[in-house]
């Protein structure tokens, strides 16, 4: 299978359909309302904004599985993100994307690009402290272990990259430009 035999179910009922992201870059992330990382949304919008024309696609998938913190409706978090950050990107049905509900593309994404880690500094090492306390052997499986992490896809649908919560939006950019 490839990442164009995916969809992603919209907060309309419908699906987004990969396939129709033939020959474009995508990031996807999956994102929360209430996190110390929702911050993400304006360099991701910058980003969007400076290099779509170009061919670049960001598809945001809202996820409530990481201590609770995007609780409201697709309606919600959709109006939160306008107001706040003015995103312009797809906005994805909120979804699980780790267990037995996780959409089959997260599953994918996984199995392409495995966790490497939360880098330096500290707040890596808080990450590292609070997943630790979670799970033990969190280092050791693939799962998404938070709020915004980024799969980077080629034009070639090849999944590239992983970038965690912790890594360099600007590393994540210098990518994505050289894709492009």
């Amino acid at each position: 299978m490839s990442i164009y035999d995916y969809s992603v179910p919209t907060p309309d009922g419908g699906q987004f359909n990969l396939s129709d992201n033939k020959g474009k870059v995508m990031v996807i992330v999956n994102t929360a309302t209430g996190c110390g990382f929702t911050p993400h949304y304006e360099p991701l919008e910058a980003m969007y904004e400076k290099y779509h024309d170009k061919g670049l696609e960001i598809i945001d998938v809202p996820c409530n599985q990481f201590m609770g913190q995007a609780p409201g409706t697709d309606e919600e978090i959709h109006e939160f993100c306008t107001l706040h950050y003015n995103t312009k990107f797809p906005q994805m049905k909120k979804s699980d994307v780790n267990g037995e509900n996780q959409l089959p593309l997260y599953a994918y994404l996984k199995s392409q690009q495995a966790f490497k880690g939360f880098g330096e500094g500290e707040v890596a090492e808080k990450m590292d402290q609070l997943l630790s306390s979670i799970d033990s052997d969190y280092k050791n499986n693939p799962d998404i272990k938070w709020n915004f992490t980024k799969f980077v896809v080629d034009r070639e649908g090849n999944v590239v990259a992983r970038f965690e919560p912790t890594d360099d939006l600007a590393k994540m950019e210098e990518l994505v430009a050289s894709l492009l």
